[in-house]
């Protein structure tokens, strides 16, 4: 699977004044807007998109096609939104950062294909920090009640479970799963298919294909096994990364001496699975409180690009 870096939208940044300068536009006939809805004549909606009763689409949101708000749904930007996404009601999406430091900065919202906002959902735009993005992938589900602070990149086939809560900065790799009730400490990653379990603090990194489990003080208990198997990996790679699981979490062996055993075991090239878990570890201990972005700030960099202007 690649990482959020290989599978997210490309773009970093929207220059807002070149969004106003080039709309309005017209939109397809088969757009469908709710008389009751507050839908502003700038926003761009791609062909086949229906707006329900009570909805709010501020100037500077960009949809694809054929996505769906049923009914008190709020989209604010700058806003880039894919096709076939669906909002459930209340459900609140580039709404301005929780964060002092944000000084109304053109920062924005970044979101792919085929994802599920339940109802209550609150996902909000980048701070003035990093790149100024928050970001989120294909085929995610976002359950009643989750939140997605700023600056955060969710990859694609990530779930979050009522009442999630991610802090800002947050990483979570694809296919990761964030249990009802869980909150993800700001700065912190989860790893590919990474799986934290339900009324959870997870305050340090979780490697790839791990499963976190305990409230207080969460640790690694075992390997995703159902989810590695879902996601396809051969029986060869889980066999690797069980025993990988073994030496790093219960033999506590350092890295370079576990990295050569499994490379021994593999005829000498360790499969891409344990590769990426063994280098996660390795970048995790370079950071601080078992968090491996932690402590390494990234100045604020906004990247101006054009506005993705999907079919209307």
């Amino acid at each position: 699977m690649n990482s959020p870096s290989e599978s997210m939208p490309k773009p970093a940044l929207f220059d807002a004044s070149e969004l106003r300068a080039t709309r309005p536009a017209p939109r397809s006939a088969s757009v469908t807007i709710h008389h009751f809805s507050d839908v502003h004549p700038q926003a761009v909606l791609g062909a086949g998109t229906t707006v329900g009763p009570f909805c709010k689409i501020g100037p500077d949101v960009v949809l694809g096609q054929n996505n769906t708000l049923d009914s008190h749904v709020v989209l604010d930007g700058p806003c880039n939104i894919g096709s076939g996404n669906r909002f459930w009601p209340g459900s609140v999406i580039g709404g301005e950062p929780q964060d002092k430091s944000w000084n109304n900065a053109d920062t924005g919202t970044i979101i792919g294909d085929d994802n599920q906002f339940r109802e209550g959902v609150t996902v909000h735009r980048g701070a003035e920090k990093e790149d100024g993005i928050t970001r989120i992938g294909s085929r995610c589900l976002l359950m009643s009640n989750a939140h997605v602070a700023h600056n955060c990149i969710v990859g694609d086939d990530c779930m979050l479970v009522n009442g999630s809560l991610l802090g800002g900065h947050v990483h979570l790799h694809d296919g990761a799963i964030i249990s009802g009730n869980s909150a993800v400490h700001h700065f912190a990653t989860v790893g590919t298919l990474g799986f934290v379990s339900g009324s959870g603090k997870l305050v340090r990194d979780l490697p790839p294909y791990m499963m976190s489990a305990g409230s207080d003080s969460p640790r690694v208990r075992t390997v995703n096994l159902i989810g590695m198997r879902r996601a396809g990996l051969s029986e060869s790679e889980i066999r690797g990364v069980k025993l990988a699981h073994k030496l790093l979490f219960r033999q506590m062996k350092p890295i370079a001496e576990i990295r050569a055993e499994l490379e021994a075991k593999f005829d000498g090239v360790a499969p891409p699975a344990i590769e990426k878990l063994l280098s996660f570890v390795e970048t995790q201990s370079g950071g601080r409180n078992g968090r491996g972005r932690d402590g390494k700030p990234i100045p604020y960099e906004p990247a101006v690009v054009n506005p993705i202007r999907r079919a209307a």
